[in-house]
């Protein structure tokens, strides 16, 4: 029957997997929301789709919260209308607000998965570690007016490195299946008057790098022992951590695949390339 009514076969789908920059200060996080505030994912969709003059639904590698960026996130999304590469990078980022910047297109198998493809994430944190706050990327980094002992948070993120119950480290309201995570860096470097906390896990939980970093910077200042890492860590308990740490330090900078036909950029953010010892994710 298909054969003598061609037009009642399925038509043909394609995958396209996306990179996307963006700055999240002016957003209610990455996923959309049904009280219609503004969210990455909204804008993405009605960019994404005006260019393919169809409706799209786009999964993304990691879901970023209120007030975080992105300098590598990775989209998909499957369309029947065929594009060239360039076209659906230049097409959408023309509508796109100047905060949302698409990097790179790829057509993709539809074995690929932006989220359930991920082998790893990262994240990188970032601390302006000065008396006074700076002017300039101020909703991109973290004021800390106190001196940050470097040695000491080290000592203490090497404590959390490892598979562990990552309880104490997770939002209240954080829907993950299980809180059992391998955290497989945690790395700070500083270069003048930046701090960076780099970390790297199988997955991560709501707030889980916040809330590091909070009991890092915590620990840094002086205000609790180096050993305050493992223990609560230890004891599975989130009333017992320390304050999350604040979104504007916080940037979702790869996730990583086992294929070899995405392309890879600069982990990120811009402003950190070139930062001296900061090792690649």
């Amino acid at each position: 029957m298909s054969e003598i009514f061609p037009f009642n076969k399925p038509e043909h789908r394609y995958r396209i997997a996306m990179g996307v920059e963006y700055r999240g200060s002016n957003y209610y996080g990455w996923q959309i929301q049904k009280t219609g505030v503004p969210t990455v994912q909204a804008r993405l969709t009605e960019a994404v789709s005006s260019v393919a003059n169809e409706a799209v639904d786009i999964i993304v590698a990691g879901r970023t919260d209120a007030g975080v960026h992105a300098s590598n996130q990775v989209i998909h999304f499957d369309t029947s209308v065929i594009r060239k590469e360039y076209g659906w990078t230049v097409g959408t980022n023309t509508r796109l607000p100047r905060d949302i910047s698409v990097q790179w297109a790829k057509v993709v198998d539809t074995h690929f998965h932006a989220r359930f493809s991920a082998k790893e994430r990262a994240y990188r944190y970032v601390i302006y570690n000065a008396p006074m706050p700076g002017g300039i990327l101020r909703d991109g980094l973290t004021w800390e007016r106190r001196p940050l002992d470097l040695q000491r948070m080290q000592l203490a993120a090497e404590s959390l490195l490892g598979e562990h119950d990552f309880s104490s480290f997770r939002a209240a309201n954080c829907q993950a299946h299980s809180p059992v995570k391998e955290l497989r860096e945690l790395t700070l470097i500083q270069q003048g008057r930046l701090i960076v906390l780099q970390a790297r896990a199988n997955g991560f939980l709501y707030h889980m790098v916040r809330n590091i970093a909070g009991v890092l910077m915590a620990i840094g200042r002086g205000d609790q022992p180096v050993s305050w890492a493992a223990d609560l860590l230890h004891h599975q308990d989130r009333t017992q951590g320390g304050v999350t740490a604040p979104a504007a330090g916080l940037y979702f900078v790869r996730a990583r695949y086992e294929r070899e036909d995405l392309p890879r950029m600069p982990a990120g953010p811009g402003f950190l390339d070139g930062f001296a010892a900061l090792p690649d994710v």
